[in-house]
């Protein structure tokens, strides 16, 4: 049976920026291997399948893959799917202000969604507080080899290469400056090398500043062993960041917000918002914010997976 189906562009608020994301509806019927091929016919960093709650208290159940793999959370699919589903629930152009919750794999993520002036945004709780991971950190000589850059180019301030947890992995590297960020690359054998040793698939690689003057900070992310060889934006690694933060000392007691910009480098320029809780100088809360919007819709067919 045919499934509808939505194109969005996630973390921007204009067409062709952000990180495009493929939205399936009325996903019941449809087995793990089936969500599998979609998602490999998209061939988008994620695709998210839409399924009827297990509460009814609540929107929806959702499924998030790769092009190899489910992941437990993430967070634009995330914020394109409630800002959707929102929208597809407030008929016409009048703003709203609305809550969608989405039961996740990682579990249950509470998203408040809004429209002023015909923007949709969005910002949700991550649903696991970040920590860093157990064990030593990877060697910044082989994190600079893999990325093909010098070792006195690794880190700034008080940032070091990190690996933290919270749902999905990912491994930290801060470079110098974005000149730096600019130039870096998967290196072989170098890459498979990091990545073995951190235990993760991915890396986030990010830099003080950016484009615009209030943004904090600039990010790219390497994914290549999950299908992904940059992804534009990452709401889960910017969730995750925070605990990166916490360690360099960039987090106060209170609430903390950071602008932040990814995928500038690849033509998808994304915009994120990270907002960091802090209580007695531990993180109690992680939410991430950004806009959509809908490039197109069309219908897919699933025949015999495999």
């Amino acid at each position: 049976m045919p499934h509808r189906f939505f194109t969005l562009d996630v973390f921007t608020d204009r067409l062709y920026a952000g990180n495009p994301l493929a939205v399936v509806l009325d996903a019941d019927d449809l087995a793990d291997a089936e969500m599998q091929t979609i998602a490999r016919e998209f061939n988008l960093s994620e695709t998210i399948f839409v399924q009827k709650p297990a509460d009814p208290g609540n929107t929806a159940k959702v499924r998030i893959f790769f092009p190899t793999g489910e992941i437990p959370f993430a967070g634009h699919p995330t914020v394109g799917c409630a800002v959707l589903l929102a929208e597809r629930m407030h008929d016409g152009d009048a703003d709203f202000d609305t809550e969608i919750r989405l039961e996740e794999v990682a579990g249950l993520v509470p998203v408040t969604v809004a429209r002023r002036g015909g923007a949709v945004s969005a910002m949700f709780t991550a649903p696991v507080v970040p920590r860093p991971a157990a064990g030593p950190n990877p060697d910044a000589g082989l994190a600079a080899r893999a990325l093909g850059i010098a070792a006195a180019d690794i880190g700034f301030g008080q940032h070091g290469i990190g690996v933290v947890e919270g749902g999905f992995p990912f491994l930290y590297i801060p470079v110098a400056s974005r000149s730096v960020l600019a130039s870096v690359r998967v290196c072989e054998p170098h890459w498979s090398e990091l990545i073995g040793s951190a235990g993760v698939d991915s890396a986030y690689v990010y830099t003080a500043g950016g484009d615009a003057p209030e943004t904090d900070y600039r990010a790219r992310m390497f994914s290549p062993t999950a299908g992904v060889p940059e992804d534009p934006a990452t709401g889960s690694a910017t969730a995750l960041l925070s605990a990166q933060l916490l360690k360099a000392g960039a987090l106060a007691d209170g609430a903390n917000r950071f602008r932040l910009e990814q995928g500038y480098e690849m033509g998808r320029p994304s915009d994120l918002t990270l907002e960091v809780d802090i209580e007695g100088g531990a993180i109690a809360a992680v939410r991430i914010g950004g806009g959509a919007v809908t490039v197109g819709t069309g219908s897919i067919g699933i025949g015999a997976a495999g």
